[in-house]
C-alpha cells in the first residue's frame, strides 16, 4: 500500500475540459495533512506504517495522552488520525515528506473511502429495492417484506436475510475515480464523479488499487 491523504468533502461543482465538455467533480479539501509518526518493523510496533493527522482542533478537546502524541511530532491536535500501512520498511516515504494535493497529478486514478449518508430506519422497498406486493383494495401487505421464515427446517430466519432496518452510515469505497485537477494553491483536489458522504464528511484518498497509478 502507498501513502494517501485525508480530506474533507466540500461539495460538487462542474469544470470544462479543453474540448468544452462538462465534467461533474467533487471538491475535496486536503490541506493540513501532517505526518504524526513513522512506524518500522524493528520498532516497538513491529510493522511498517505512516500515521497521518488531518483537520486542526482545540487542544482541550483531546485527552492528555493524545495531546502528548501530537506534540511529540510537532503538530497541533487533529480531528482525524489514519495509518497507511506498507509491506516493508523499504517502501516507507522520507521523513520530511510534505503532504498536499501535489501528491496526486491530473489524470491519476484513485480510490476514495468515506461514510455514506445515514438514511435512518427504512423499509425493505427503499433499503433493498424490493418490488412490493399487491396494491389492490383489501390487501394489507403493500410495502411489507412477505414471508421471511424457512419452514419447519431450520425453523428460523436465515442470517443476512434482507429486512427493514437502518440504511446508510456505512464505510464505502468508490474505486477508479480520476483526478481532474490538483490545485495546490487552494489545497483542494477535483475528483470526477461523486464520493460517499455528506458535505463536511471526512474521506480517505489513496492511489487506485486495481486500475494502476494512471489512466491511459
Amino acid at each position: 500500500m502507498s501513502i494517501g491523504l485525508l480530506g474533507k468533502k466540500i461539495g460538487m461543482t462542474r469544470v470544462y475540459n479543453d474540448d468544452g465538455e462538462m465534467i461533474p467533480v467533487t471538491v475535496i479539501e486536503v490541506g493540513g495533512n501532517t505526518v504524526l509518526q513513522v512506524k518500522k518493523t524493528d520498532g516497538p510496533d513491529g510493522y511498517s506504517a505512516v500515521q497521518v493527522g488531518f483537520d486542526d482542533q482545540k487542544e482541550q478537546r483531546v485527552n492528555k495522552p493524545e495531546l502528548g502524541h501530537f506534540q511529540s511530532s510537532g503538530s497541533g491536535a487533529k480531528r482525524v488520525v489514519k495509518e497507511f500501512r506498507f509491506d516493508s520498511d523499504e517502501e516507507l516515504p522520507a521523513d520530511d515528506l510534505e503532504l498536499g494535493p501535489d501528491m496526486f497529478e491530473k489524470g491519476q486514478m484513485i480510490d476514495v473511502i468515506g461514510t455514506s449518508k445515514g438514511k435512518g430506519f427504512q423499509g425493505a422497498m427503499r433499503r433493498h429495492n424490493f418490488q412490493g406486493q399487491k396494491m389492490t383494495h383489501g390487501s394489507m401487505m403493500h410495502r411489507r417484506t412477505g414471508a421471511v421464515g424457512a419452514g419447519s427446517t431450520p425453523a428460523r430466519i436465515w442470517k443476512n436475510t434482507k429486512m427493514p432496518g437502518r440504511q446508510g452510515g456505512e464505510r464505502i469505497t468508490v474505486q477508479n475515480l480520476t483526478i481532474v485537477e490538483s490545485r495546490a494553491d487552494d489545497n483542494v483536489l477535483l475528483v470526477s464523479g461523486a464520493v460517499p458522504g455528506a458535505k463536511g464528511g471526512y474521506v480517505i484518498i489513496r492511489p487506485a488499487v486495481k486500475a494502476g497509478a494512471k489512466k491511459d
